[in-house]
């Protein structure tokens, strides 16, 4: 059901696949998503589940409203806020309308929601700092990973001690775009340039995402090598449409307060 790992210093990534939850087809079964179409008692069955398959308790994971932007939010008591922003509740409150959400909250697990974007998990153990990111083709260009970057060393975080963890997405052989739409994206970030395998224009999102990791002075990176639109293991909306989410998690060491 999860990919789930840990690191030394209190950090946990964890990634799901869509087997072991309650969804009907085409949802079947551990759909995540909100806003897909499933009914929402099964979706709720399924966050439950996984939360606690991972030992998280379901109400202290902080859900996005993900729109393919940049926005970053910072949770913090008594909930998220968008920097400058309002704060509102998490768990069974409203979400916030973001691509990246940014904790220094002990044990609040952060989740990201995919079925073929990037899903990007960030850590900095030392400084006590977390983040995770929604990074699409639009939102690699707007650069909602450097902004979530920039809102983790805002908080003490050292580009050199973040960890950062990509899940499974469409790779650069399968994402097939106009050859104008691949011009767009590369002219951002040229390491997205990518060809499928049957010769036609495409962009590799996940090796953009790392490239601008690396330019940030992110050096410790994991790349997954799962291509959701070749692996029946994981949702993809390129080859399904109408289809559940997978959720990558992050969370710090500690207990809730």
């Amino acid at each position: 059901m999860t990919q789930n790992h840990a690191v030394p210093g209190g950090a946990h990534f964890a990634f799901t696949d869509r087997w072991g939850g309650v969804s009907a087809a085409p949802y079947d079964s551990l759909n995540l998503g909100g806003a897909v179409g499933d009914d929402p008692a099964s979706v709720r069955a399924n966050r439950e589940l996984t939360a606690r398959s991972l030992g998280l308790d379901p109400a202290q994971v902080v859900w996005m409203h993900q729109v393919h932007g940049n926005e970053v939010v910072m949770v913090a008591p008594p909930g998220p806020r968008g920097l400058g922003g309002t704060p509102t509740p998490w768990g069974d409150g409203p979400v916030p309308e973001a691509d990246a959400v940014v904790t220094t909250r002990p044990g609040l697990a952060l989740a990201v929601l995919t079925a073929d974007c990037v899903p990007v998990l960030l850590a900095d153990p030392v400084a006590g700092v977390a983040a995770a990111a929604h990074a699409g083709r639009p939102g690699l260009v707007a650069g909602v990973v450097p902004a979530a970057v920039e809102a983790m060393v805002g908080l003490g975080a050292s580009p050199e001690r973040i960890i950062a963890v990509t899940g499974p997405s469409v790779c650069g052989s399968c994402y097939e775009v106009p050859a104008a739409m691949r011009d767009e994206v590369a002219t951002v970030v040229p390491e997205s340039r990518a060809t499928t395998s049957w010769g036609t224009p495409s962009v590799d999102v996940a090796a953009g995402v790392h490239a601008q990791l690396a330019r940030l002075g992110v050096r410790n990176s994991e790349k997954s090598d799962i291509c959701t639109m070749e692996s029946g293991d994981h949702f993809s909306y390129r080859r399904e449409r109408s289809t559940g989410r997978l959720a990558g998690y992050v969370w710090l060491d500690g207990g809730i307060s």
